[in-house]
């Protein structure tokens, strides 16, 4: 981990405003879905799909593992347009960054208790970790062909393990919560003691699942390829809209028998998250880079640009709150985080949802506060 002082911008060649932003939109929403004032009480489109089906908080996480491809390629493109090489130093900085971000999740898992029998192994870190680390690999090793025949590949060979290979113990292949054939992975692999603890016997970023959010990923480098091309920005954002329009339809039509669902990251929601991240980048392109549009766009560049610190320390600081006990007027020890959001966030409101809602958006505001300074002080903490 590094902390620099850099230019708050650089030049359209190396750097896309727009992909900053929309970085940053993503992760200003993952804190916001991830802190609710009150988990009893959350809005719908808040919260994550019980199992078959999607809500908008369900596009988070595939839409951050996107983007992470897309910024692949500006980050490595040097090394596959022959001004430079990627050398076993290029190699090695993947390496370590990956196993920076992986370790970062552990530590998430581990803190406060440290107890290495039951704690949880994957995870969104953890998940982040895999992709880039296998992502950027497959960018310096194949061709813009070979990765786009690679998506294919992983996405139709994840549907045919998923529905037709029987389940030991099961007998048969299905997609139910406890029984399909990630969940068994997960379990025979990591064992329950590792893994989501609500879930108990499999893990929403488990160890198969993994897989297509490796194609995921694959997508955004699609894309970055196609945005960093020598062609003009009406035919880049034309030809997102019509292919981001044409994944979309691919998904929703997979949909019928192979089901969206974030839990096992199946092919269809891979294509529907990944056709909604392009039309949302085409989008972001074409007001921020395009048009120069910048009015409420520079605050989620903020976020943007110190994405990994902002979601490890929204991870942390929140449990580090909930060591420091505070004692309520009825009697009720509390945590620190709830104490002030019961005494001066909840009050006002009639709605206890509202309520909820309302600490989330307080969360995010702080943060935007915090790394406002930073942006401001050119201040930027690389993974």
């Amino acid at each position: 981990m590094k902390v620099t002082s850099t230019p708050t911008s650089l030049p359209a060649s190396s750097r896309l405003l727009s992909l900053d932003f929309f970085r940053g939109l993503t992760v200003a929403a993952m804190i916001l879905v991830n802190n609710p004032g009150d988990w009893n009480h959350i809005y719908a489109p808040l919260e994550h799909a019980s199992w078959h089906g999607w809500t908008p908080t369900d596009l988070i996480f595939p839409f951050f593992l996107f983007i992470v491809g897309v910024s692949i390629t500006f980050a490595l493109g040097q090394y596959v347009t022959g001004s430079a090489q990627a050398g076993r130093s290029v190699m090695l900085k993947i390496v370590k960054r990956s196993a920076t971000l992986f370790l970062l999740g552990l530590f998430l898992n581990f803190f406060p208790k440290f107890d290495i029998t039951t704690v949880r192994l994957p995870g969104v870190l953890q998940r982040i970790a895999l992709v880039y680390l296998c992502c950027s690999m497959l960018f310096l090793k194949t061709t813009y062909r070979q990765q786009f025949s690679l998506v294919g590949i992983i996405l139709v060979v994840y549907w045919l393990l998923m529905t037709l290979v029987p389940v030991p113990g099961v007998g048969f292949p299905n997609l139910e919560p406890e029984s399909n054939l990630a969940a068994w992975f997960d379990r025979t692999i990591l064992t329950p003691a590792h893994v989501y603890k609500p879930a108990k016997v499999w893990d929403p970023e488990g160890l198969l699942s993994t897989l297509p959010a490796i194609g995921t990923g694959l997508l955004g480098i699609l894309t970055g390829t196609w945005l960093r091309s020598s062609r003009s920005a009406p035919e880049k954002i034309a030809w997102l809209f019509t292919v981001g329009c044409l994944t979309l339809l691919g998904g929703l039509c997979w949909n019928g028998f192979f089901p969206i669902n974030k839990a096992l990251w199946t092919s269809s929601y891979v294509l529907l998250a990944g056709g909604l991240a392009m039309l949302g980048l085409a989008i972001c392109y074409w007001l921020i880079d395009v048009q120069q549009y910048r009015f409420g766009v520079m605050p989620f560049v903020a976020f943007g640009v110190n994405a990994i610190t902002v979601f490890f320390l929204s991870g942390l600081i929140p449990r580090i709150m909930g060591l420091i006990h505070v004692t309520l007027p009825d009697g009720k020890e509390v945590g620190l985080r709830d104490y002030l959001y019961r005494s001066f966030i909840a009050p006002p409101f009639t709605d206890p949802r509202n309520a909820s809602l309302a600490g989330a958006v307080t969360f995010v505001l702080i943060w935007f506060g915090i790394l406002w300074w930073m942006y401001r002080k050119r201040v930027i903490i690389k993974v």
